[in-house]
């Protein structure tokens, strides 16, 4: 079975609420498995644009990345999220080649 992943650009207009967002995004994303890849980073944009932060979550399936996103417990964190940042989000199937 192919892994999920969530690959995630985000801009944040207020840190200090964002941190509330990190914490609360916790528990849902341990629950179902998900592991960070990559948070927020020294990146260099090569090509195109990107946002300021970059983070890519593991999960053990697509199935998974995808319920993690839609659990209660997950949009309640990504409402703290929205006011104070703008994110691109794509939950993506692995390559199980």
């Amino acid at each position: 079975m192919a892994k999920g992943y969530w690959i995630g650009h985000v801009d944040v207009d207020d840190m200090e609420t964002y941190k509330n967002y990190v914490a609360s995004n916790a528990a849902p994303i341990a629950k179902f498995g998900g592991r960070f890849l990559v948070r927020a980073g020294e990146q260099q944009v090569r090509e195109g644009e990107a946002r300021k932060r970059t983070v890519v979550l593991e999960f053990d399936s697509y199935e998974a990345a995808v319920a993690c996103y839609d659990s209660p417990a997950y949009q309640a964190a990504k409402d703290i999220r929205d006011p104070v940042s703008v994110c691109d989000l794509v939950i993506i199937e692995g390559y199980d080649g």
